[in-house]
């Protein structure tokens, strides 16, 4: 069931449930999104974002964590008038600068899946690791895909990771190997995010239920597993 729930008493942070994968919606006083579903997804979030008690207008940014259809799909449908930010090489996908490689399965992929998705318009700005965008810091975490970025809220104690682990019947885990660029750099990934010690207890994932609690304890323990 689609739908938007709210991850905090103060209503600052909110799961749009998008039926496969996951946006969120931060208010900090500005109002962020991250991720934009598949293309079908436009309706949803639309009605996620009513349900808490805002508009496509009010959206201030939009933070990609990744390009993937499924991650980036709904951007244009929105027709959002905000600055969209994603890191290398993923926001030269995300313009249509640069195409994903043919060479990699998953790059390949992406190219197929390119015929059904519509670019957003406007500019995509670059941001590096560890570069801070409003009360967000990204910390880039490839593997899934080159450009993989995670966003840690140090104030409102939250981690919004992407596809760099997902939750499935409870456990945290990472992807299957198809689905990734490089699985040992996923997986690098996840160690050295893990290692940086960042102070969160919300852990939101694009697939899965978000963890409402010990987020860092939970990555961390995921991070000793693999």
């Amino acid at each position: 069931m689609t739908g938007a729930t709210s991850l905090d008493d103060d209503e600052a942070l909110w799961r749009l449930d998008l039926g496969s994968v996951n946006a969120y919606l931060v208010d900090d006083g500005d109002v962020t999104l991250v991720d934009a579903g598949t293309p079908r997804s436009v309706d949803d979030i639309r009605d996620g974002l009513s349900t808490a008690g805002y508009t496509v207008a009010d959206v201030d940014r939009v933070l990609v964590t990744h390009f993937d259809l499924d991650h980036v799909g709904g951007l244009a449908g929105l027709d959002l008038d905000c600055p969209l930010y994603a890191m290398e090489p993923d926001a030269s996908f995300l313009d249509g600068s640069r195409k994903p490689p043919l060479r990699n399965g998953k790059g390949l992929f992406q190219r197929v899946a390119g015929a059904f998705l519509t670019l957003p318009e406007g500019p995509v700005f670059r941001l590096d690791d560890e570069e801070s965008i409003g009360g967000f810091v990204a910390h880039h975490t490839p593997g899934h895909t080159p450009g993989h970025t995670a966003f840690h809220h140090p104030e409102l104690g939250v981690a919004l990771v992407g596809d760099l682990v997902r939750e499935s019947g409870g456990e945290l885990g990472t992807l299957p190997w198809p689905m990734a660029y490089d699985k040992g750099r996923n997986r690098e990934s996840v160690h050295r995010l893990a290692a940086r010690e960042l102070n969160f207890d919300v852990l939101g994932m694009g697939h899965g239920r978000p963890l409402p609690a010990d987020g860092a304890e939970v990555l961390a323990r995921l991070a000793r597993a693999i």
